[in-house]
């Protein structure tokens, strides 16, 4: 059975209150704690969101780097990482879908599937890229 990953992002810019857009910086929050990790910046170009962490707000070490990655952001800081990649937004929808997100904790991607909320403050986002993939704990 596939289960859906989730990535919880909560709003930081109070700019995005208005509009139904995942673009702007947004606070990603622990599936476990419920604690805010990292601020997260997402942004468009030519129709393509791209997220990068901007700062580590929790981290078990100090420059922690993404060891468990397996393409070119192998052992590279995660701070400052580009963590969602290729999301575009769906025709006619208040969705964005068809990229990657990376956990830098375990080095995995899941399709990404950004869907703000309604009041705006909060986005969720992803499922697992494929049915092997074990989801995160925590997650529905």
């Amino acid at each position: 059975m596939k289960r859906a990953i989730v990535l919880t992002l909560a709003l930081a810019a109070s700019s995005a209150f208005a509009q139904m857009t995942p673009i702007g910086t947004w606070r990603s929050i622990d599936d476990k704690t419920g604690d805010a990790k990292a601020e997260i910046r997402i942004s468009e170009s030519n129709g393509v969101l791209t997220g990068r962490i901007e700062k580590l707000l929790k981290s078990s070490k100090p420059n922690p780097v993404c060891e468990k990655c397996d393409d070119d952001r192998k052992d590279k800081p995660i701070e400052g990482m580009e963590i969602l990649r290729g999301i575009h937004k769906a025709e006619g929808k208040e969705v964005w879908e068809g990229g990657k997100v990376l956990d830098p904790e375990n080095g995995r991607e899941y399709k990404a599937r950004l869907t703000p909320s309604k009041a705006g403050r909060s986005s969720r986002c992803a499922a697992p890229s494929a049915p092997s993939a074990a989801p995160r704990p925590g997650c529905a």
